[in-house]
């Protein structure tokens, strides 16, 4: 009887905020707001039905879900399944057994210096060049552990020139262009990448002026950068304006914004570029003096000096999808369409694969995907795509232990962390947008697989992308999409375990 008890609480808990009309920006009641009719005598109360959780969440827009028993690949339950809607970061999801099927788990990226002539006596005759492997998670500390390597191995000086190359995977201005300029989760994509392609800018006012530091820092080192330049200017918006400054990404911002002092991470533009001059800044320290980093189209062909290899490929996608970082989704969609092709792909190629690969494999046949990582709002999937695939998707055993675990709250909104449903996901938030897909265990012990999908065309319609950091009743539409996100999965635990 307690196993029971303890269900009908949380359910309860869960619906509670869907159950009554609230104000918009009010909390989740603690309490039902009127008494609740018994039922009769030894009968059991059953869920709210669906339409009526949907109704109770008042958004004004989509909602389509479907749930999925893996075992047996029925469609248990579903609600505007077929609906086609942005799927946000979820799509990472997709990506991540996109690139475990491509590349296997084990799959390590590679970042090499590569000497294009002979080294004697510790003086290489001819160029050095720094050499990407589309490594998403290459940062300061490696670079500095390159640097040391170079070192060690005996080198002394470069007569030739220092070049950097990034054509492992093609150069992309930014993931997708109708963004704020200054959002650091959408920064240029390359196959050289340095900290997710992100510079730190930090200020601090000194009498009537500031101080200014542009830096590639990490948790040990605060290598400063001229790739990357920043002024105060005298407006009071846009706070950031960014211009192309050929060999250097040229930032403003509104000195009305600054106040006293902080710090952000803006995105970089000139990835390549960013990475030598961070690696020559090491070099340097090494007592190896290299020149001023130049791009090569070309890939290059030499010697291996040094090889930086990246963490094994599970540990990354677990990362992305724990932090849904957008660059990662991009590098490691890439370079699993790349291995499937035999060869380089373009953006608009690698996409299209992933799309027929779900298809094919997955059996999702309305995947309408644009990138990898689900920042494009022209990206496309139905709920019932989502759950099926994850459902039977061949690596959904190495899948799930990468998600992380969507905690479920009580009706004060507190984490119940003895909640009975266990529930391992990956989110997805855009402006209006709010998605959910992966895997419950029910209070009984049952496996689902499902898949919710909430958008409004119309509240999106009157927002711009570019500008709007936080539009009016985005961040509340969301609040109440994820209650409804909490109450479907309370509802099918008790119908469906």
């Amino acid at each position: 009887m307690t196993g029971i008890l303890s269900r009908r609480m949380f359910l309860g808990a869960g619906l509670a905020a869907l159950a009554a009309p609230v104000p918009v920006r009010a909390e989740a009641p603690a309490r039902s707001l009127r008494p609740m009719a018994r039922p009769a005598r030894g009968a059991v109360a059953g869920p709210p039905g669906p339409q009526a959780l949907i109704a109770g969440a008042r958004l004004s827009g989509r909602v389509g879900y479907a749930v999925v028993d893996p075992a047996t690949g029925r469609l248990l339950e579903a609600h505007d399944g077929d609906a086609a809607m942005p799927p946000a970061s979820i799509a990472k999801a997709l990506t991540a057994l996109y690139a475990l099927d491509a590349l296997g788990e084990g799959h390590r990226f590679e970042t090499r210096l590569i000497a294009t002539g002979p080294v004697e006596n510790g003086i290489l005759k001819g160029d050095l060049v720094l050499a990407g492997g589309g490594d998403p998670t290459l940062d300061t500390n490696a670079l500095a552990g390159m640097a040391a390597a170079l070192k060690a191995g005996g080198l002394r000086e470069v007569r030739g020139r220092f070049r950097v190359w990034g054509g492992a995977v093609p150069y992309r201005r930014a993931i997708v262009e109708d963004q704020p300029e200054h959002a650091g989760y959408n920064p240029a994509l390359s196959g050289l990448n340095l900290n997710f392609n992100r510079v730190h800018f930090e200020w601090k006012r000194q009498g009537d002026s500031y101080a200014i530091r542009m830096d590639a820092r990490s948790d040990r080192y605060r290598p400063d950068v001229g790739v990357a330049r920043m002024r105060v200017a005298e407006r009071a918006a846009p706070v950031y304006v960014h211009a192309d400054g050929g060999a250097r990404d040229e930032w403003s911002v509104a000195r009305a914004a600054l106040g006293n002092g902080g710090a952000r991470w803006l995105p970089v533009r000139k990835p390549e570029l960013y990475a030598g001059e961070v690696l020559a800044t090491f070099a340097r320290a090494q007592g190896i003096v290299l020149g001023t980093p130049e791009m090569m189209s070309q890939a290059p062909s030499g010697s291996v000096l040094v090889s930086h290899r990246s963490e094994a490929l599970a540990p990354i996608l677990r990362d992305m999808l724990r932090h849904s970082t957008n660059l990662t989704a991009e590098m490691v969609g890439m370079t699993a369409s790349a291995r499937r092709q035999g060869a380089s792909v373009t953006w608009a190629q690698t996409a299209a694969m992933m799309n027929g690969w779900a298809a094919a494999r997955l059996g999702m046949g309305a995947a309408a995907l644009r990138d990898h990582s689900g920042l494009s709002d022209r990206s496309r999937l139905t709920a019932s795509d989502m759950a099926r695939g994850l459902a039977g998707a061949p690596r959904a055993a190495l899948l799930r232990p990468l998600l992380r675990d969507f905690a479920l709250r009580d009706a004060r909104g507190n984490v119940a962390r003895d909640h009975p449903v266990k529930v391992r996901a990956k989110t997805g938030t855009l402006y209006f947008v709010s998605t959910l897909a992966g895997y419950v265990t029910t209070a009984s012990g049952r496996d689902l697989a499902f898949a919710i999908l909430t958008a409004s065309d119309s509240l999106r319609a009157r927002i711009d992308p570019k500008t709007d950091d936080s539009p009016p009743g985005a961040r509340d539409w969301n609040r109440r999409a994820r209650r409804l996100q909490q109450a479907l999965i309370e509802r099918w635990s008790t119908v469906h375990g």
